[in-house]
């Protein structure tokens, strides 16, 4: 009876520890964080890359335009892969390429901008990291459509073809 009962046990237990591990290999193990759209973008002071001079957000942004506010890094191999959908991007006049520079030396993001380009008409540094916080970023590199002060969409990753028709869609 007690030889019985303990193979009746562990047989319970070995089932329960399978359909645990089974039911966890089943989900997806790629986080995908919540896209808030529609928000007010952030108040911030921040520097400007080439100048070191102090500005505000309320500086930067005008109604009735398209931004793309890029957060971008010259470590960051996927940024390097994105780079040159920004250099098609800048292209179209009815769109503004903003850059943050994301906790990056300062010198590897102008030697990453002379090599590749830069698309961007204003670059605004992040040392730190809290204003990439402040708009929401979880990496780099990550985009956000702004009009009207507001966010309209925003890219997880790196920009590519696909986001690059997606945005061509939404400016028109």
């Amino acid at each position: 009876m007690n030889k019985k009962f303990l193979l009746f046990s562990f047989v319970i237990i070995f089932t329960i520890i399978f359909v645990v591990f089974y039911n966890g290999l089943k989900g997806t193990n790629i986080y995908t964080p919540e896209l808030k759209i529609n928000n007010e973008i952030p108040s911030f002071s921040a520097k400007l890359f080439f100048s070191n001079k102090m500005i505000n957000s309320s500086d930067i942004f005008e109604n009735d335009k398209f931004y793309l506010l890029n957060i971008w890094s010259s470590w960051c191999v996927p940024c390097r892969d994105e780079h040159p959908i920004l250099m098609e991007l800048n292209q179209n006049n009815d769109i503004v390429i903003l850059g943050i520079n994301y906790k990056d030396n300062k010198q590897n993001a102008k030697n990453f901008l002379e090599n590749l380009g830069n698309p961007y008409q204003k670059i605004l540094t992040d040392k730190q990291g809290t204003l990439s916080i402040e708009w929401g970023a979880f990496g780099v590199p990550e985009s956000f459509i702004i009009q009207n002060n507001k966010i309209i969409k925003k890219y997880i990753g790196p920009l590519n073809e696909e986001s690059l028709l997606e945005i061509m869609l939404l400016i028109k």
